[in-house]
């Protein structure tokens, strides 16, 4: 079976200047990377802050381009100049859900804008499409006039997932989608992740620091420190059996915090 999206020997670096008497130097950032993700599959990625989590996301979904390395969708290589393949195909929810809304512009236009943007679709037919997609997120078509200073937390979460929904991706990139949220809309939020999942067949690049959510949607976690991929498995054998010092200190901080009731 062709895994829906291939990601081989992904590099990325910046120009970094190390003080400001020398030359800017190339720095890697994250790399190599080397995953694949098969249909309908959660694949987790965890570590600290700064490992390079978000800078990967990034890279999937077109906000940076990779240095060296390919992207494979349905096992066609993804070409770095065409954003309209990537954006019909791999879709972000990004951490802030928010503060990514447009705070001068209805929900429905937010909406609205991809559709131009990548289909031929008429506006009858878009807003048929913004119609079913808030209906998908468990929102109302009224919402579709709402700005965002109307929205609750949760409520702009949910707009957030219908604008990565819109175009009918196949890989959902979800970057610390429910930071912000409380325990019970936390909650609300993974368990319509999981359906729609079914019933859309939807895969999920998971990423996030909760890893009492990621052990309960991820089929797969891949650990990421300093650029790079450390440890890699099923979800279960990962925390029931780390094979590193780092992924093992990541799993302890973590039940840390549960027992203090932290999340």
């Amino acid at each position: 079976m062709t895994p829906v999206l291939a990601v081989k020997q992904l590099y990325y670096k910046r120009k970094t200047v190390r003080g400001w008497r020398q030359a800017a130097v190339d720095q890697f950032v994250v790399g190599p990377i080397n995953f694949e993700i098969n249909a309908g599959e959660t694949l987790a990625v965890i570590g600290d802050n700064g490992s390079g989590k978000s800078t990967i996301a990034n890279l999937l979904v077109g906000v940076e381009n990779p240095t060296s390395g390919s992207i494979l969708l349905n096992g066609q290589k993804i070409q770095y100049n065409n954003l309209k393949q990537r954006s019909l195909n791999i879709r972000m929810i990004f951490q802030q859900a928010r503060e990514s809304l447009n705070p001068t512009v209805p929900v429905g236009k937010i909406l609205e804008e991809p559709l131009k943007l990548n289909t031929d679709l008429t506006a009858q037919e878009r807003h048929e499409r913004i119609r079913e997609t808030l209906q998908q997120v468990g929102l109302l078509s009224d919402h579709a006039h709402f700005y965002r200073h109307m929205l609750s937390d949760g409520q702009s979460q949910r707009v957030a997932l219908a604008r990565a929904l819109i175009l009918n991706p196949q890989v959902i990139v979800a970057d610390e989608p429910f930071a912000a949220l409380d325990p019970s809309v936390r909650s609300q939020m993974v368990n319509l992740l999981m359906q729609l999942q079914k019933k859309l067949g939807l895969s999920y690049i998971f990423i996030s620091h909760n890893l009492g959510i990621v052990r309960h949607i991820s089929d797969r976690v891949l650990v990421v420190n300093n650029g790079r991929i450390v440890e890699s498995g099923k979800a279960e054998v990962i925390y029931n059996n780390p094979k590193t010092d780092y992924t093992k200190r990541l799993i302890n901080a973590f039940n840390t915090l549960i027992d203090n009731r932290v999340f």
